[in-house]
């Protein structure tokens, strides 16, 4: 090739990279997984990709035949699978939405998106029933370089990063410990744990770190939990019992966590939350609520003194929120789902991924050993990794 040739060629192939560069990117595939009857389509991870417009849905697979011919109707598609494993064989999607709130699907379902080629996942809490299952779908994901999002929409919430940079800049002075609880409805204790726990477990590892150990307690009528109480649980967790949880856990920045959640206390969901408590104020995080945290400034031991919560927003504490919508942007996922895409095209961990799903699964899971030790302080990453409660004396 003379230079001419090469200086033709060469203007030749930058026009065509041109040309593809100015053309849109193209739509990412997302195959819905749900199951009528066994968690459903949980809330929302069916409809949330039709208000994202870098997506379309091409699949849904439901093994209830009339749940199936409706999702098909809602996403409006030509048709759907009963077995989620030939749609994901026939569409050969780039996401796949792991979407029934029963557990003890998620790791089959999560190892099938992989095997089928899934770039990202994005799947219901709580993410599997036990640690082992947890290490399957981590490594299948490491292997194949698959970015795997999980839904606890709060911690994609923007107001964050503000919370963060409040407790740095010591705006509620010394953070003295972290303070969780459940809905503590009819689910209250170990149940409330795995389905509404996982949430606020979640967060307290954003602000306090990774659990370094747990001590811990399960009562079920005041007393202590022993293997007859032990029955498989609802919503496919497995091994459970105890309508009330008390756990304590060393976390990484030095600060202890307690969760704790009693059948049927106080008023229905009225302590769903984290709570930071500080010297000099408490930051409240309340979850499915808008705004999502709020401050009350002074300190937490001098009673008498009228004080005012005061919410936090993504532009700061006690500013209106600047973006239009989003309470209903957080709970239709779509911060999560935003987050997913750009996870996959930067090659980057999701802000809530399978690494963070594993830690949650191994702090409930912890809870269980040290009950079934009587107490005993267990450190991490656990030594067991099956439900400690099916091996309770």
């Amino acid at each position: 090739m003379n230079r001419r040739e090469f200086l033709a060629a060469s203007i030749a192939s930058s026009a065509a990279l041109a040309s593809r560069a100015a053309e849109p990117a193209r739509k990412l595939r997302v195959a819905v997984i749900g199951h009528t009857g066994r968690g459903n389509y949980g809330h929302g991870l069916d409809t949330m990709w039709l208000r994202l417009p870098e997506t379309e849905i091409v699949g849904v697979a439901d093994a209830d035949e009339k749940g199936l011919a409706a999702e098909v109707k809602k996403l409006k598609l030509a048709r759907g699978c009963a077995d989620y494993r030939a749609m994901l064989a026939e569409t050969k999607p780039d996401i796949v939405a792991i979407a029934p709130r029963f557990v003890d699907e998620h790791r089959d379902m999560a190892l099938a998106a992989v095997e089928a080629g899934a770039r990202g996942i994005y799947s219901e809490k709580p993410f599997c029933r036990t640690p082992a299952e947890a290490d399957e779908i981590v490594a299948a994901c490491e292997r194949r370089q698959v970015k795997l999002a999980l839904a606890h929409v709060g911690r994609y919430h923007p107001v964050l990063p503000v919370v963060e940079r409040l407790l740095r800049e010591g705006g509620i002075g010394r953070l003295l410990e972290l303070r969780a609880r459940g809905k503590e409805d009819s689910r209250g204790g170990a149940l409330d744990l795995w389905v509404l726990g996982s949430h606020v477990l979640n967060l307290a590892t954003y602000f306090g770190g990774k659990p370094l150990a747990c001590s811990a307690t399960l009562l079920q009528g005041g007393r202590p939990v022993v293997r007859g109480d032990v029955k498989d649980g609802d919503e496919g967790v497995g091994p459970l019992a105890g309508n009330e949880v008390h756990a304590r856990f060393e976390m990484e920045r030095g600060v202890p966590l307690f969760f704790d959640s009693v059948q049927g206390a106080g008023e229905k969901g009225t302590g769903f939350g984290l709570q930071l408590v500080g010297t000099k104020g408490i930051v409240d995080v309340r979850s499915d609520k808008e705004p999502l945290v709020q401050l009350l400034a002074g300190s937490p031991f001098l009673p008498g003194r009228p004080r005012i919560w005061v919410p936090i927003s993504s532009a700061g504490l006690g500013k209106p929120e600047p973006l239009a919508e989003v309470k209903e942007t957080g709970n239709r996922h779509l911060f999560a789902g935003r987050d997913l895409i750009a996870a996959m095209r930067e090659n980057r961990a999701p802000l809530c991924s399978a690494l963070d799903g594993r830690v949650v699964v191994e702090m409930i899971c912890a809870v269980f050993e040290s009950h079934r030790l009587n107490g005993q302080h267990v450190t991490f990453p656990l030594k067991t990794r099956q439900n400690p409660l099916a091996m309770l004396g």
